[in-house]
């Protein structure tokens, strides 16, 4: 039997990068997938046909992870088109570096509204209908959130913040055979880590014990630890898959 056999996720921003991945490992898990896309919508047709290869439903949804209303009607036509929800991986995330000094009010509340105040939309909308079944919340921070990073004082605060929400819902939802833990990535080989100039690229793997960029792929595979039944008394916790960065 498959891990994820017959369970039912919700992922945000899928269409590319680590999303992507999870998509198409859960799919290929049994997991029926339901994600969401901000524009692409070319991208996320390839993407359900993808998914629905592997003999699971799977479909698109445009919305915005950072719309409190939007999320909340996301959640609701999920459960209308698929009957439940099992598992929601917050993904979606941007970035908008500046040093401190540069940066502006627009970049740090961009940042801000959708790396962290989309992890509160989806996991609100989520959490009542999880307690009638139990279920498992995923949220993707970063090493950055952990350690931080220079010029990235919004991205780090957003990927902090969400540690500490992780840890918060794990407490009160945990009586309910909810669980809710986060994964940390490293330097993750994505369409952002592949425009990176080669003298910056080699300044990280300097920091990298393991001496390699990760793959969204290893990424993917926390996840389904994380979703699977494989873990089912993991709560409150915060999964490093960083090549001990954060040592």
């Amino acid at each position: 039997m498959k891990l994820l056999e017959g369970k039912n996720a919700i992922i945000t921003g899928a269409t590319r990068g680590i999303g992507k991945a999870i998509a198409l490992c859960f799919a290929e898990n049994g997991a029926n997938v339901a994600f969401t896309y901000r524009s692409s919508g070319s991208a996320a047709e390839e993407i359900e046909k993808e998914l629905s290869a592997f003999g699971v439903k799977a479909k698109g949804y445009q919305s915005d992870a950072g719309d409190f209303e939007a999320a909340q009607e996301l959640v609701k036509t999920v459960i209308e088109d698929f009957g439940s929800v099992d598992v929601l991986v917050n993904n979606a995330g941007i970035t908008q570096d500046n040093l401190l000094m540069r940066m502006s009010e627009e970049q740090f509340d961009a940042v801000i509204q959708t790396n962290l105040k989309s992890v509160f939309n989806l996991t609100k909308a989520v959490c009542r209908p999880m307690l009638r079944g139990g279920g498992s919340i995923i949220n993707l921070t970063s090493i950055v959130g952990m350690k931080g990073q220079a010029g990235q004082s919004n991205y780090a605060a957003s990927k902090a913040g969400i540690i500490g929400f992780t840890k918060s819902v794990a407490d009160e939802l945990g009586s309910r055979a909810v669980r809710c833990n986060a994964i940390a990535p490293g330097f993750i080989e994505t369409d952002m880590t592949d425009v990176l100039p080669e003298e910056t690229r080699a300044k990280y793997l300097e920091q990298i014990p393991m001496k390699r960029l990760g793959k969204a792929e290893e990424v993917a595979q926390a996840a389904l630890f994380l979703a699977s039944d494989l873990s089912t008394y993991v709560s409150g916790q915060t999964l490093s898959v960083c090549g001990a960065l954060n040592r």
